[in-house]
């Protein structure tokens, strides 16, 4: 089975049409934007690039026919808990139902990124943030949130016969915005009204987007940055990422709790965008922007619209506090006043105990679960999955 190097433009199209073969018996299964799986391979759109490199390949039949494909990737800026056990990534696989394609597919990723001096390979995961196209769907194979894969069942057996273990979990939880709050919440947003005068609780404006870049820059490196393997992010990162979500955002659904004038917990949350992209197709030309500009515009006018949950963050200084309590009180309220009728939280870590107690006192359930592997190479290593976050 030839494993041929995705060099040409002949490749880049295999590489991109596979998963329409393998999933079109998959009602379920809305394919990503063709562009959005370039532009990580593309050394002038993503900034990885400048601190690592990736490769992909395809996997073709004897026939010339491709069933896989696979990518491999290093970034060295990634932080390594372990110095002892430096750790690349693997991603964007796609094979048929045959563990001998698999095993080529995983084994082409291993011996890359060991030749480059790593001694471990996650995946499948992304060359990027962790917000998208970050670990195999192993439980709720239901349509998938923007920027998530949908995966076929069989592929769990694939990575774990191979060899993969399970590294950590990454639950979606979901809830009905309508479904009422457990009486503390109200109680806490009480007790800051009238404790805590200093404190305001308000949604984004999106007319103002460097002050929407500033307080998301701030809250983010202050809850987040801490946790394994997540960059602090720049200020002109943060102004990017309000850029690219200015054109879908909805300002209604991105909340931030305020102590004075400084931001210190955060709900961030988009219009689930799946749900407009799979009347649009995957080549986002110039009639297809035409057609999301009429699907979002027929979005926006319904009662029964998904939000998704992007990130939930609160500053080490106000976590346990009931911050978070009063400003989910405040963001729900006008959820539903914005005709969002469900909620998915995507990228919710087993490790990240404190967030899904969080998830649990909303009254939201896990709905879809992500697995990330980790494969050693040295095979006689114990292995240790991802700490806990105390």
């Amino acid at each position: 089975m030839p494993l041929l190097e995705v060099n040409s433009p002949a490749r880049v199209r295999q590489f991109l049409d596979l998963p329409a073969r393998i999933y079109q018996n998959q009602p379920q299964w809305i394919s990503p934007l063709d562009n959005e799986i370039e532009a990580v391979f593309d050394p002038r759109k993503n900034p990885n690039f400048a601190h690592g490199e990736a490769i992909r390949w395809v996997l073709t039949d004897a026939a010339g026919a491709v069933i896989g494909r696979v990518a491999a990737f290093i970034n060295h800026e990634t932080p390594q808990p372990d110095p002892t056990q430096p750790v690349g990534g693997m991603g964007f696989f796609e094979c048929i139902d045959d563990q001998t394609a698999a095993n080529e597919l995983f084994e082409a990723c291993r011996q890359w990124l060991a030749q480059r001096g790593l001694a471990a390979m996650d995946g499948p995961i992304n060359f990027g943030e962790r917000d998208r196209f970050w670990g195999l769907l192993t439980d709720g194979f239901t349509e998938p949130n923007y920027g998530m894969f949908f995966h076929q069942p069989y592929y769990q057996q694939l990575f774990e016969n191979y060899g993969f273990q399970l590294y950590f979990k990454q639950y979606t939880c979901y809830r009905e915005v309508a479904t009422a709050l457990h009486p503390t919440f109200d109680k806490a947003a009480e007790r800051y009204a009238q404790e805590h005068p200093e404190f305001s609780f308000r949604h984004a404006n999106k007319r103002d987007a460097e002050k929407l870049a500033h307080d998301f820059h701030h809250v983010y490196n202050l809850a987040w940055a801490n946790h394994s393997g997540i960059n602090p992010m720049s200020l002109d990162k943060a102004r990017d990422l309000v850029k690219q979500m200015k054109p879908v955002l909805d300002e209604r659904i991105l909340w931030f709790a305020y102590a004075g004038e400084e931001p210190v917990a955060f709900f961030v949350s988009l219009p689930e965008l799946n749900q407009i992209f799979k009347h649009v197709g995957r080549n986002f030309n110039l009639w297809a922007k035409l057609r999301f500009l009429w699907e979002k515009r027929k979005y926006e006018q319904r009662r029964d619209k998904k939000l998704f949950g992007v990130i939930f963050g609160v500053v080490p200084t106000w976590q346990g506090k009931g911050v978070e309590s009063a400003l989910m009180v405040h963001a729900r309220h006008e959820f539903m006043r914005a005709g969002y009728h469900d909620i998915e939280m995507n990228w919710i870590g087993d490790f990240n105990p404190r967030m899904l107690a969080v998830t649990r006192s909303i009254g939201a359930r896990i709905y879809k679960t992500h697995t990330t592997y980790r494969y050693q190479f040295d095979r006689t290593r114990p292995f240790e999955r991802c700490p806990i976050i105390r």
